[in-house]
C-alpha cells in the first residue's frame, strides 16, 4: 500500500463554474450576520471548491471533537476565488479549500491568503507538499497516470510521458485541454526537469500524436480509449479508480478494454498532485482556521479526507483504507515541489499556445 509522504516528493487556470451552497449553510451567516458566527473558537467559515459527499464525516468529526460549528459554502474554483477578490478585507472565510497547485498558487499570487506558523503542520506535511512560504498547504495527493488500449498498444510504448510524443503512437493520443489545471500542472512539472526548449518540443510532438483535438474530461478520455477513438490518454487515478469501482455496465466493461501505467518508473516517477488548504488573509477566525488545518494534517482527517476521492494522504502516518485504491501496486511518485511546478503554470501555457495546443 501506498503511503505518500514516504517520498520527499486562474480565467484558465481555474474551472468548474458550477456552484452549489449546502442547504444548511446561508450566505448571511457567512457574511457574519449572526453574533455567534463571529464567537472566536465557536465556529469556522469555510469556503470550499471540494464537493464529495465524504467530506461530511470530515468536517463533522471536526465539530464534535472541538465543539466548533463549520459554516461551509460550496462553490467551484473560479466564481470561489472571485467571490474572495470581491469581498475584500469583508470577506468572511477563515479556511479556503482547492483542488490543484495550480489554483492554490493563482490564490497566493491574488494575495488571498496568508502565512501560517504551525510546528504541527511543518512536521506532518511535507515540503513538496506546502507552499514554500507556508500560506497553504496539501491533504490529500493523486497520480496522473497513462492508461492504454490493451488491444492495440503495447504498454512498453507507453511507458513514459515522454513517450506520449514518440513516433511510434502516432493519431493514438487523446487528452482534455492542455489548459486545464491537471495537465499545467504536468507540464510545469516537466518544464522543472527538462528546460523550455525541450517541453516544447515534447509538446508539439503530443500535438502531432493526437487522434483528435483536445476535448472533455479526465473520465472522456479513459472512454474514448476504450471505445477506440483513441489508443492513449492521460488521466488522475482517482478516475479510473472510480470507473473500477462502478457498477454501471459500460464502465465495467470499459475497465476491461483499457490498462494503466504509472508512466517513468526509472526516471522522475509518476507526477502527483493535491488538494490543499490555506488561512483565508482577513479570516475572523485565525487560531481556529489554523486548529483546523491541523485537524485535517491528523491520521484519521487524512484518511476521511484522501478516502472520499479516491486519493492518497499527503501524512507518511495515515493509511488508506480503499481496496480499489490499493489493487493499483506500489509506485514511484516525483519528488518535485508542487509549489515549484505549479509556479510555471505561466510558462508552461506559453509553450501550449505556441505550440498550438488547445
Amino acid at each position: 500500500m501506498y503511503q505518500s509522504p514516504a517520498f520527499p516528493t486562474l480565467s484558465r487556470l481555474l474551472a468548474s463554474p458550477a456552484a452549489a451552497l449546502l442547504p444548511a449553510v446561508t450566505a448571511a451567516v457567512l457574511a457574519g450576520s449572526s453574533p455567534a458566527a463571529q464567537a472566536q473558537d465557536k465556529v469556522l467559515n469555510l469556503y470550499s471548491a471540494r464537493h464529495y459527499q465524504t467530506d461530511e464525516q470530515l468536517y463533522g468529526e471536526f465539530t464534535r471533537q472541538t465543539g466548533v460549528k463549520i459554516n461551509r459554502i460550496e462553490l467551484g474554483d473560479e466564481p470561489l476565488l472571485e467571490r474572495l477578490k470581491s469581498e475584500g478585507d469583508k470577506s468572511p472565510p477563515d479556511v479556503v479549500v482547492l483542488v490543484y497547485a495550480t489554483r492554490l498558487f493563482c490564490a497566493r499570487q491574488e494575495g488571498l491568503f496568508q502565512p501560517v506558523e504551525s510546528k504541527v503542520l511543518s512536521e506532518r506535511i511535507p515540503a513538496e507538499f506546502r507552499a514554500t512560504d507556508n500560506t497553504w498547504f496539501g491533504f490529500s495527493s493523486r497520480a496522473r497516470v497513462i492508461v492504454y488500449n490493451k488491444a492495440n498498444v503495447d504498454p512498453k510504448d507507453v511507458a513514459t510521458y515522454e513517450s506520449l510524443a514518440d513516433p511510434v503512437n502516432r493519431n493514438k493520443v487523446c487528452t482534455r485541454s492542455g489548459s486545464h489545471p491537471y495537465n499545467l500542472s504536468l507540464f510545469g512539472a516537466m518544464i522543472e526537469h527538462v528546460g523550455l526548449e525541450k517541453t516544447e518540443n515534447w509538446l508539439k510532438g503530443i500535438v502531432a500524436n493526437q487522434a483528435r483535438s483536445p476535448k472533455g474530461g479526465d473520465t472522456d478520455q479513459i472512454k474514448a480509449v476504450a471505445s477506440g477513438e483513441c489508443s492513449v490518454a492521460l488521466t488522475n487515478t482517482y478516475y479510473w479508480v472510480r470507473m473500477m469501482r462502478s457498477d454501471a455496465p459500460a464502465d465495467k466493461e470499459a475497465v476491461t478494454k483499457v490498462g494503466m501505467v504509472w508512466p517513468n518508473q526509472a526516471t522522475t516517477g509518476v507526477h502527483m498532485n493535491l488538494a490543499g488548504g490555506a488561512v483565508a488573509r482577513y479570516a475572523p477566525n485565525k487560531a481556529t482556521a489554523v486548529r483546523f488545518l491541523e485537524y485535517l494534517s491528523s491520521d484519521q482527517a487524512q484518511t476521511y479526507f484522501a478516502n472520499g476521492n479516491n486519493e492518497w494522504p499527503t501524512v507518511v502516518t495515515a493509511e488508506t483504507a480503499n481496496p480499489a485504491l490499493e489493487s493499483l501496486g506500489n509506485f514511484k511518485a516525483d519528488k518535485i515541489s508542487t509549489d515549484r511546478m505549479a509556479a510555471r503554470s505561466t510558462d508552461a501555457q506559453k509553450l501550449l499556445d505556441k505550440v498550438g495546443y488547445k
